[in-house]
């Protein structure tokens, strides 16, 4: 016989749940439904962020022109340190071989003198205190071990210092590097904020660009000023034959230049050698304090850490590499905070 019995009933407790739950299930639905998608930031705000990101790029550049440029100093120094202590290290076994030869003449002769034995220690100051008790010691003897003392003491010296000079370059290295990905995360969140942008959008700002460019690569008028010096005027005139070269972080030309590339490179067409970074051109030569003193070639230092360098060009304008995708330009000196001039 068939069974009759009524079906188990959900318990209060389960019911409670399953329509808890059901009812979070539509409320997340709804708030979905009316959720306001994602504010989207508009070419202007996108140009803004993007310019303030190209200046910390640029501050990062500068501190990594500098890692990199305290690295080769490093390594030309610990490249010295070594080939002098490889001629020491020459100098000090000839030292030693002409004591054998001593050594080997006495023993040919009926045996090694006493104080030669000590002579051939491998510790020369213990040899040294002994020795004083000895009458046996020549002159020539005495001076040919003072020079074996001198010269160990000499090599130990600069081997010392390669070592400490080899702790330094591997931080260089670690800042170096660290700098390097710094200024490429700043390039490359620019470059994310540039994607948002609508392909219109994107033409619209490359135009922009374009037409800064080009009206501040042509001719502009200079005015009459006169140049800081003869060498000054060659530097801003080799500066002037890279107008529309490209920015590149790091590049110092001849076909690419970073602010400070820029200055130093149009210095050394000059014959003129100066820092590779802008913080250090600050500190090149003469401070001119006023826009009014300036004359063409000196160097123009902008914001307060000194992180961006240029060429002044007369009546107001400057000459530098601005920026990445910036070309080299004239620019209004009033469109960067203006900190002071240098006469190099």
């Amino acid at each position: 016989m068939a069974s009759h019995r009524r079906p188990k009933q959900p318990s209060r407790t389960r019911v409670t749940v399953l329509t808890t739950a059901a009812a979070a299930a539509v409320a997340l639905s709804a708030n979905a439904a009316n959720a306001a998608p994602s504010e989207k930031l508009s070419k202007s705000e996108v140009k803004a962020k993007v310019d303030k990101l190209y200046e910390e790029a640029e501050q990062a550049t500068e501190k990594y022109n500098g890692a990199k440029e305290k690295q080769e100093k490093l390594q030309k120094e610990i490249s010295t340190i070594q080939d002098n202590v490889a001629r020491g290290q020459e100098d000090l076994n000839k030292l030693r071989d002409g004591l054998g030869s001593l050594a080997t003449a006495q023993y040919r002769a009926g045996g090694i003198d006493p104080s030669v034995q000590l002579f051939l220690s491998s510790d020369p100051d213990d040899f040294l205190d002994k020795a004083s008790t000895l009458d046996q010691l020549s002159g020539q003897q005495v001076e040919a071990l003072r020079k074996i003392q001198d010269k160990q003491r000499e090599l130990a010296q600069e081997r010392a210092e390669a070592t400490e000079k080899l702790k330094d370059l591997a931080s260089t290295r670690t800042e170096l590097g660290k700098k390097k990905k710094e200024v490429q995360g700043k390039l490359a969140e620019a470059q994310k904020l540039l994607n948002t942008l609508t392909a219109k959008e994107k033409a619209a700002l490359a135009a922009e660009q374009n037409r800064a460019s080009r009206s501040s690569t042509e001719r502009v008028n200079l005015g009459d000023s006169k140049a800081a010096s003869g060498r000054a005027a060659a530097a801003f005139s080799a500066a002037q034959s890279k107008i529309g070269s490209p920015y590149v972080y790091g590049a110092s030309g001849p076909s690419s230049f970073d602010c400070s590339g820029l200055t130093s490179w149009a210095y050394a067409q000059a014959g003129v050698s100066i820092p590779r970074t802008s913080e250090a051109q600050a500190g090149a030569g003469t401070v001119i304090s006023s826009m009014s003193d300036l004359q063409v070639g000196d160097l123009v230092i902008f914001y307060a850490d000194h992180h961006h360098v240029g060429l002044y060009a007369g009546n107001g304008q400057v000459l530098h590499a601005p920026h990445t995708g910036a070309v080299v330009r004239y620019e209004s000196i009033n469109n960067m905070p203006f900190q002071f001039g240098v006469r190099v």
